[in-house]
């Protein structure tokens, strides 16, 4: 057993507290705030700083100069995830952009590979398309895009041992297909849509339960066509927010957080190969995608994904969107894991889940993660 204590601990109410945490076998053995762990059992001394759940970021296409696109391997996998968890990731959605059927099948079989070799931080995959609209394609190839049958909704359900996400635009499918695919435990997301107000309440009737990068390729806020943004922000759906000054005006995404009370919002990065590199450009499907000031452009100005992290997306809750470092990090770890699902397992200090965790120091730099209880320190 290890015991950590010496930082400040978040809790799952959301209170901060003086404590000690016990990890064994992978896992939150104990969180203890009331000095049951004696001094003689501490492992590690933290001294200082913040104890606070790993981050969950359910939109990753890239990191570590790979595309997931470009090669769904287990060894892709293997260098996302260890790109990320340098920024506070310890749990991801690895995500496959529209693309053809075969290059789905690698993907999912890939993850199925990561997982069961316990490739640390892969949870399931997100599968972003190709059930889009044209009109909203953003960087997504619509030469890719299609409807669902039977074979395709059966594979985008054949992940035996993790989460699956699929994002999707409901008038691109028929009303059953959302159905059929929540019915086998997939989660479905609204994105790159056309779909208006009525048409999003009624996909949230048939099972979607989330918004994909809320605001970007998707209708609007007008005052006589409330669009999916309105749909979004009065269900009970959770939101994908990137926070990186780019894809939203900050100033919008504060007004979306005190409009929907309900607090389902996900921190996601939507990152591309550049994140944990010096990269300044990476191909996407044979476009060349530039990296100025924190943002993937193509030639024509198309956002194609981002350069941000998950560490960075909490630090610009705090500054940007006037949230403390408990709220971000809600947004950040516990968001997601109740989003997918998973919150048995991540998002919180809490005994029995997995030790997925994070040493942060009081400039909210990552000093230290575990992962399913392994740690590693991380460069100052």
């Amino acid at each position: 057993m290890t015991v950590i204590r010496g930082a400040t601990l978040l809790l799952p109410d959301g209170r901060w507290h003086e404590g000690a945490v016990a990890i064994e076998r992978g896992r939150i053995a104990a969180v203890d705030t009331v000095g049951t762990i004696t001094p003689d059992a501490v492992s590690l001394e933290l001294n200082g700083g913040y104890l606070v759940p790993g981050l969950f970021d359910c939109q990753v296409n890239g990191g570590g100069g790979v595309l997931f696109n470009d090669a769904p391997t287990v060894a892709t996998l293997k260098t996302m995830a260890e790109a990320h968890r340098t920024f506070g990731t310890c749990a991801m959605l690895p995500t496959l952009i529209s693309d053809d059927m075969d290059k789905v099948r690698a993907a999912i079989a890939a993850v199925e590979q990561a997982i069961d070799e316990g490739v640390p931080g892969i949870v399931g995959i997100h599968l972003e398309g190709p059930m889009l609209n044209p009109a909203k394609r953003g960087i997504h190839d619509a030469r890719h895009f299609r409807t669902f049958d039977p074979e395709t909704i059966a594979l985008f359900a054949s992940l035996r041992n993790g989460a699956t996400l699929v994002t999707l635009a409901p008038e691109e499918v028929e009303r059953g297909h959302i159905r059929d695919l929540v019915g086998r435990g997939v989660k479905v997301a609204l994105g790159h849509s056309l779909a208006g107000y009525d048409e999003a309440r009624l996909a949230e009737v048939d099972g979607v339960t989330g918004y994909t990068h809320l605001f970007n390729a998707m209708t609007g806020i007008e005052s006589r066509k409330p669009g999916a943004v309105v749909a979004a922000l009065e269900g009970e759906a959770w939101c994908g927010l990137i926070v990186d000054g780019h894809h939203v005006d900050p100033a919008v995404l504060r007004l979306a957080i005190r409009a929907k009370t309900d607090g389902r919002f996900c921190l996601v990065t939507d990152a591309m190969p550049g994140v944990g590199t010096d990269l300044d450009h990476f191909d996407l499907g044979g476009r060349r995608i530039a990296i100025r000031a924190g943002a993937c452009l193509a030639e024509d100005g198309t956002l194609a994904g981002s350069a941000l992290t998950m560490i960075d997306a909490v630090r610009h809750a705090i500054d940007w969107l006037g949230l403390d470092l408990a709220e971000a990090v809600r947004l950040g770890a516990a968001e997601p894991a109740r989003f997918m699902g998973l919150a048995h397992d991540l998002g919180a200090l809490r005994a029995g889940g997995r030790a997925n965790l994070l040493h942060l120091d009081n400039d909210l730099r990552v000093r230290r993660s575990w992962i399913d209880g392994v740690m590693t320190v991380l460069p100052h």
